[in-house]
């Protein structure tokens, strides 16, 4: 399987599908509280993930360790996000406590696109949701070249904003 990546002179950050090594990691995932609010941690999400053939769990690499998560979700559930049929959810996007701050976020999301279009053929957009208290993580989307298509979507635990990223 080929990577998709995004070098710098700390570390190249890779994104790739989940295989079942990441696992233990992923597992240990911390996040600080302020955040543990807005998103849910990976091992609450892979189960699902592995069970719905329209979920992709992709996990963020520094190297070879896994540093952050997040879930592409295909079909109907792109509908109250996006009219474009062509659409993929971005969701439940984490990176562990020990390992925020180096700037793994963002370069992931600058990889997003490519990783989208190589492994799904036909995707136009790139969509998700951010709370509207998520401050922190609406910057990182928007300087990740999303932007806000001022939708927005009650969620469980207020309004989100939703954003998109155009693959076109």
């Amino acid at each position: 399987m080929r990577y998709d990546s995004y070098e710098t002179k700390e570390q190249i950050v890779r994104l790739s599908f989940y295989r079942h090594e990441h696992e233990a990691a992923l597992q240990a995932f911390e996040l600080p509280e302020e955040q543990a609010r807005f998103t849910a941690l990976p091992g609450e999400v892979l189960e699902l993930s592995l069970n719905d053939e329209n979920r992709y769990p992709v996990v963020i690499l520094a190297g070879d360790m896994p540093v952050g998560f997040f879930v592409l979700h295909r079909g109907e559930v792109t509908v109250p996000f996006s009219d474009n049929p062509n659409a993929i959810l971005l969701r439940a996007f984490s990176v562990d406590r020990a390992h925020q701050g180096r700037g793994y976020g963002k370069r992931a999301m600058r990889t997003a696109a490519a990783f989208v279009a190589e492994h799904f053929p036909g995707v136009e957009e790139i969509v998700l949701a951010v709370n509207e208290q998520n401050h922190i993580a609406k910057r990182l989307y928007e300087a990740s070249g999303f932007r806000d298509t001022g939708r927005q979507r009650q969620g469980s635990i207020g309004m989100q904003h939703i954003l998109s990223l155009s693959l076109e």
